[in-house]
């Protein structure tokens, strides 16, 4: 039987239950058996489904994003992938040395010193002493714990725990890297750190299966996507294509909940072309809404534009408190000029009462989405953080010194 080559994962009809909350359980049980009868099949009495026939097969040096909101299963498949926890059903199938990072303190000794700690978890790994010895004082200095090397780890911050754990995951020359939302824990420059890191492993060889709310960082990193739903896989492929039908699915369900969600309800909500013809980038833009409200009010209006994540590109407003009158309210906001390159952009809009401290009239949420044409400006190759967004005119000339 031929062996397949170290970072190789192969994950074939993966399903994973756990036990439901026993005060719910009656009632799910008596469901659940009424359907098991139905269709002729054992009872799963109090089982929650985690993961269901979920398969990954990747070669070694690819790179995967697993998406998917609280709860899809993504953490669930990583721990599947690592061994701490096994699969209900199917077959799982990781070679080589794996590198993980699933918890902020995950495979760290709180009794051991962060040198110990290293010492261990290189010899777990199948790594000699003087391998992990010569990688020791760069593992150090990335996770920037010098002066805290030597202190018994159940000392350490969450932030110092995090930066210990990916530099041991990174630095021993892993052949799998899972690295889970940990991340986030980590101030902005030891996240561009890690992110810089992953793309060195990659360039390696290291198989790299990345869990992150961060799409962005996702996008730039990895050159797959999953996407994850209720433990089922909604959408496999290029990374783009899966982050961009994610961002749809979760703007159309905000989409559909805009005319109940606050005191002032949007009734129709468009992106135009200040002229005629298409919405192009560096050419007016006409943002029109039609609010229906229960009272008088006087609120601060906010209108923003993003690529789907809740962080916008920008905002704009009208620099004063806007009067909304009892029922039907037309507002209107021009923009000069849409700094925006090619592409699907959101639009996003919150409304806060002056009067009582910034309270929700609407929460901020996405009403719509429109189109920009105009230029392309992510050409350049892959980078860990992705070409700005915002478009800016500029003049060059080149001419030999």
């Amino acid at each position: 039987m031929q062996t397949s080559p170290e970072g190789t994962i192969r994950a074939e009809e993966i399903w994973k239950r756990f036990r439901a909350d026993r005060r719910r359980a009656q009632v799910q049980d008596q469901l659940q058996r009424v359907t098991d009868r139905v269709k002729g099949r054992a009872s799963g009495r109090g089982w929650r489904w985690a993961l269901r026939d979920v398969e990954l097969d990747l070669q070694p040096g690819s790179s995967v994003g697993l998406i998917g909101a609280n709860g899809s299963g993504k953490t669930t498949l990583l721990k599947i992938l690592t061994r701490v926890m096994y699969p209900t059903a199917g077959n799982v199938e990781v070679n080589g040395r794996v590198g993980a990072l699933l918890a902020i303190s995950a495979g760290i000794h709180p009794n051991l010193t962060g040198r110990e700690n290293i010492l261990v978890t290189g010899s777990l790994m199948g790594l000699p002493r003087r391998e992990v010895a010569k990688r020791f004082d760069e593992m150090v200095a990335f996770a920037e714990l010098e002066d805290a090397i030597d202190r018994q780890a159940k000392y350490y911050s969450a932030g110092m725990l995090t930066r210990l754990g990916f530099a041991v995951a990174a630095f021993l020359e892993p052949d799998v890297l899972l690295v889970d939302e940990v991340l986030a824990v980590g101030d902005a420059t030891f996240q561009q750190r890690c992110l810089d890191r992953m793309r060195y492993v990659l360039s390696q060889g290291t198989t790299l299966v990345f869990v992150s709310h961060d799409l962005a960082a996702v996008e730039a990193t990895c050159s797959d996507g999953v996407w994850l739903h209720n433990g089922e896989v909604v959408n496999t492929g290029p990374v783009r294509e899966v982050l961009s039908r994610y961002r749809q699915a979760v703007e159309s369900r905000a989409e559909q909940q805009l005319a109940v969600a606050g005191r002032v309800a949007v009734r129709s909500v468009s992106a135009l072309p200040v002229g005629d013809g298409l919405v192009r980038t560096d050419e007016g833009l006409r943002i029109e809404l039609e609010l229906e409200s229960d009272s008088d009010y006087r609120g601060w209006i906010y209108v923003g534009v993003s690529e789907g994540t809740a962080n916008p590109i920008f905002v704009v407003n009208p620099g004063r408190e806007t009067p909304i009158g009892a029922g039907r309210t037309r507002v209107s906001c021009v923009l000069p000029r849409t700094p925006l390159p090619r592409g699907r952009f959101s639009l996003w809009v919150g409304i806060y009462d002056k009067w009582t401290d910034g309270e929700e009239l609407l929460g901020w949420q996405p009403l719509a989405q429109f189109d920009v044409y105009g230029p392309e400006l992510d050409r350049a190759p892959r980078a860990v953080v992705r070409l700005s967004p915002v478009y800016v005119d500029s003049s060059w000339s080149v001419e030999r010194a």
